[in-house]
């Protein structure tokens, strides 16, 4: 039950997304995703839903479209809610996302996959954060961090090393292992969403093709 709210929480902006770009208002979107999510903290809601095999970005878009279709209907005679768990959600900036999204013009789907993708890269960010911090060297990822993705080229290793304070060599390397070690948890974090080991490679590719875009 933990670790599916964990999941919930993590992975509730898309799904926010995308039932606002199927033509929800902000509120009944906030209204239908929490209780999409009541449905699933609840376990009854999965055993009603033949999920599809392998990824968990497919599973939860098949399964909250499913639950759209089924819900207008119900939701007109019976109050939503209930004594059903719901999540604190950050709507305001979900709604925020969705504008952005929708000014660029992508379809529903385009718009749900590409905030799956930058929810990833959120949690691998987040993941790398925790493990500094327990590692004591908060303040050296501080300052690597804004590199992680940069042109290794343009990156101004005197300025880093000055900063950290260290030789230009040691923080060429600090550098190199936060980005490799970044790479790891991204691909980990990925990982946790397909059903098995094969998935991983054409998952990562979609999501940087997705990312890739801008």
């Amino acid at each position: 039950q933990e670790a599916l709210e964990i999941l919930c929480r993590t992975y509730w902006h898309p799904l926010y997304v995308l039932t606002r770009s199927l033509g929800h208002s902000p509120a009944d979107a906030q209204d239908l995703t929490q209780e999409f999510f009541a449905r699933l903290l609840a376990k009854d809601y999965l055993q009603a839903v033949q999920p599809d095999k392998g990824r968990f970005r497919t599973f939860l878009r098949m399964a909250l479209k499913r639950f759209l279709a089924n819900e207008w209907d119900r939701r007109r005679a019976q109050k939503r809610g209930g004594d059903q768990t719901h999540l604190s959600l950050e709507t305001a900036l979900a709604e925020q996302q969705f504008q952005s999204e929708l000014a660029v013009g992508h379809a529903s789907e385009r718009m749900y996959d590409r905030r799956w993708a930058l929810t990833l890269l959120a949690e691998a960010e987040s993941r790398l954060e925790s493990e500094f911090a327990a590692a004591g060297k908060t303040t050296e990822l501080r300052l690597l961090k804004p590199y992680l993705t940069a042109n290794l080229a343009a990156i101004p290793y005197p300025e880093i090393a000055a900063a950290l304070p260290t030789t230009e060599g040691a923080a060429r390397v600090a550098l190199h292992r936060l980005r490799k070690r970044f790479r790891e948890i991204f691909r980990e974090t990925i990982a946790d969403t397909v059903a098995t080991p094969e998935e991983i490679e054409s998952e990562c590719r979609y999501v940087m093709e997705i990312l890739a875009e801008g």
